[in-house]
């Protein structure tokens, strides 16, 4: 019987996988409050889903400044990148491939955990959203607008999140371009209303974006770097009014560099993958130069469908990921899937983090 494409080792960049079974960047809550530094809980649980073709981190923040909730963790401080290298250690003794995706969440976070400070964004326009500052979900506070003169500050906190990845072990990164944090933010017209070089034209808001790409690449070489975008989703209250000329835009902008790939979310974050009239995403896909990771919503068929008939090179998955250490054995054997605990998702120990059980014992 012949294998499944789905299961069969592919090359992202410079990235060797055994499959195309990736797993999703999923916010868990649950880095050392003291120093929002991974430990040895993380490298059991990201070690336990080490079957995947490729591990993708929870969105980990480049600076202080980039934090957007309680207990994530960050890669700026000596302390993060040691936790991460227990991670990367622990994946790579059992033969997996992990990336870390860095992020700053730019409007989307809270005075409280900024030591008092507004947060940034393009423009100080405060998103209709929500995030978990430690004791419960708060309304975002309202942004300042960055300076000119400080984004090659941003920048260079991007370069240093890749140089700290690489000291850390992981054999690359995600660019975390989605969602309505800041990179996002910068590209749509609802949250930019910059003047500058920064906004106005599609040109302009994806400047910031390109930017960051190529500082990264600078540090890590193309073929370990890639990108994730979700240029049809209202994530954290992100609008724009011309989200299809958007996504050609940002695509066209990171094609051509030879990055290892591009992460899609199809449709809203999590939830209905309708698109607007006019999107193409197979028209997306043939823009980019690298492999295609799809997003939102996969089931075993959907994303072996998607693999065979060319429609994606990868498939990520979340939610099954949290609940199924094993998910990519799972799904190559055809096996039934543990449900997953949503009380557990955010916060906490090992409860609905590591003790989920693999397939192998349930038949034990």
């Amino acid at each position: 019987m012949t294998q499944a494409k789905l299961f069969t080792p592919i090359k992202a960049g410079d990235i060797a996988l055994a499959n195309r079974v990736v797993m999703a960047p999923l916010t868990r809550n649950r880095a050392r409050a003291e120093d929002d530094a991974a430990y040895e809980l993380h490298a059991e649980y990201y070690s336990q889903r080490a079957g995947a073709g490729l591990l993708i981190t929870e969105g980990t923040q480049i600076s202080p400044e980039g934090k957007g909730y309680a207990w994530t963790p960050g890669i700026y401080s000596e302390a993060q990148v040691a936790g991460w290298k227990k991670v990367t250690d622990a994946v790579h003794l059992k033969g997996g491939r992990i990336v870390a995706q860095i992020w700053h969440v730019g409007r989307i976070s809270h005075t409280s955990l900024l030591d008092g400070q507004p947060p940034v964004a393009p423009s100080a326009i405060a998103a209709a959203s929500r995030t978990f500052d430690g004791t419960g979900f708060v309304e975002t506070s309202t942004p300042r607008a960055l300076e000119l003169t400080e984004i090659s500050r941003v920048i260079e906190d991007y370069r240093k999140a890749a140089r700290n990845a690489d000291a850390a072990g992981f054999d690359g990164v995600e660019i975390h371009a989605a969602n309505g944090y800041l990179l996002d933010q910068f590209m749509r017209d609802g949250s930019n209303k910059r003047t500058d070089a920064y906004g106005g034209s599609l040109e302009n808001r994806v400047r910031l974006l390109g930017e960051v790409v190529e500082a990264v690449v600078e540090v890590l070489g193309a073929g370990r770097v890639g990108v994730r975008l979700s240029p049809f989703s209202n994530a954290n209250a992100i609008e724009d009014s011309d989200p299809v000329a958007l996504a050609t835009a940002a695509v066209d902008r990171i094609s051509g560099l030879g990055l290892a790939f591009l992460h899609m979310v199809e449709g809203q974050t999590g939830g209905d993958r309708a698109l607007p009239e006019g999107a193409d995403l197979a028209a997306l896909k043939a823009r980019f130069d690298g492999l295609y990771m799809a997003n939102n919503g996969y089931d075993r068929q959907m994303a072996l469908d998607a693999v065979e008939e060319g429609r994606a090179d990868l498939v990520a998955f979340g939610k099954l990921y949290i609940a199924n250490p094993d998910l990519a054995e799972r799904l190559e054997k055809d096996a039934p899937l543990n449900a997953w605990d949503g009380d557990t998702f955010y916060g906490g120990g090992r409860e609905g983090y590591t003790d989920y059980p693999f397939l192998d014992d349930k038949a034990a």
